[in-house]
């Protein structure tokens, strides 16, 4: 099956042009002068040792086992690069964190470092770019199509323009991260049992302000402080995809699973615009398009792994709850206030309405 996904997707590509902010069209010809910029070896021929000697090296860390799909797409994106380069471009991958927070390396890409990470519109808000955290609202998207279109649109692309000014670039916008539900210690069958809760989330406003706005408490904390915090009753619970709530082990300390869905998290890798523009066209291009090739064969594998993670949470003793309609209205419902927040969040006038449309939504 993966391999008939894959085939579909190598296929889909062909056809496709480079999302919105993955082109290096707003590099220049010539590439600027850098630390990592490959010197005239990168001319050499494919294969050749000039070439391989002063490769250019991309460094992607991520909190993430190297298991999870995402994990798994990263070793095929490498692979790609390899296969598909002259040797001049490198990809190391540094899975759980081994080169720091998504923080700390959004840091230091803004200096100039050759880190990727992935990262989300969240995130981008607390970069300078207020707008972009809206993707991450709750219950913004109604599927996964409007996030496909979301990506494609002159809004998404003036977004990442606007990010590629405060120094930071997106490669690559078209992978799945996955449904985010709530994992917590004490059973929660509606959104009233969220109430008073402490739920960890990444540490940025937007996520902080979209959970507490369905009552619970959120708190900041690096995903891999979770365990012991659960461990420890410091947090009742979590919030991630099934493969990262399982590939974290997450459910040994937390036995109560509530199907929400509140965010449909599609994810961007991101790296320091300054290095990107070091590369020559022929390295940007390669790196942008199997990154595109790559979040194709991530989203394979996670529509793929979703039902086999959840029925090993429920074989390891987790219980599921799977929302009615019903229940999840008063999700929505209670949701709603966080769009009415804009002020807070520095937001363009009518930009819940601008991003619905933009995304495709009736």
């Amino acid at each position: 099956m993966k391999r008939k996904y894959l085939a579909l997707a190598l296929a889909g590509i062909m056809a496709m042009s480079m999302t919105a902010c993955g082109g290096g069209g707003t590099s220049s010809s010539e590439p600027a002068d850098s630390s990592v910029a490959a010197d005239d070896a990168a001319a050499a021929e494919p294969g050749s040792t000039a070439a391989s000697a002063d490769a250019v090296t991309i460094q992607i860390g991520f909190e993430n086992s190297i298991s999870e799909p995402i994990g798994q797409a990263l070793e095929k994106w490498q692979q790609l690069v390899d296969e598909r380069g002259d040797g001049s471009l490198k990809i190391e991958l540094y899975p759980d964190s081994q080169l720091g927070s998504k923080n700390e390396l959004i840091d230091g890409m803004t200096l100039g470092e050759p880190y990727m990470t992935l990262a989300d519109g969240a995130f981008y808000a607390d970069y300078g770019v207020p707008d972009f955290g809206i993707v991450f609202g709750p219950f913004l998207f109604d599927d996964w199509d409007q996030c496909w279109t979301l990506i494609e649109s002159d809004w998404y692309a003036d977004m990442c323009s606007q990010l590629e000014d405060k120094g930071l670039k997106i490669v690559s916008s078209n992978w799945k991260y996955g449904e985010r539900h709530t994992l917590t210690t004490k059973p929660v069958a509606t959104v009233d049992d969220l109430s008073g809760l402490k739920i960890r989330v990444p540490g940025n406003q937007i996520q902080s302000i979209g959970f507490d706005v369905l009552g619970a408490t959120s708190t900041g904390m690096d995903l891999g402080d979770v365990y012991t915090a659960l461990q420890q009753g410091t947090i009742d619970g979590a919030e991630n995809p099934l493969a990262t709530l399982y590939g974290r082990k997450l459910h040994e300390v937390a036995k109560n699973l509530i199907l929400d869905g509140h965010v449909l998290n599609f994810t961007t890798w991101v790296m320091s615009a300054d290095v990107f523009s070091s590369l020559t066209p022929e390295q940007q291009e390669l790196l942008v398009s199997t990154g595109e090739e790559a979040g194709f064969y991530n989203n394979g594998l996670v529509d793929e792994s979703n039902e086999e993670y959840l029925q090993m949470m429920k074989d390891e003793g987790v219980t599921v709850v799977e929302p009615t309609d019903e229940v999840l209205d008063g999700f929505r419902e209670k949701a709603q206030s966080f769009y009415e927040k804009g002020s807070t969040f520095g937001w363009s006038e009518g930009l819940y309405d601008t991003v619905r449309a933009a995304m495709g939504a009736q």
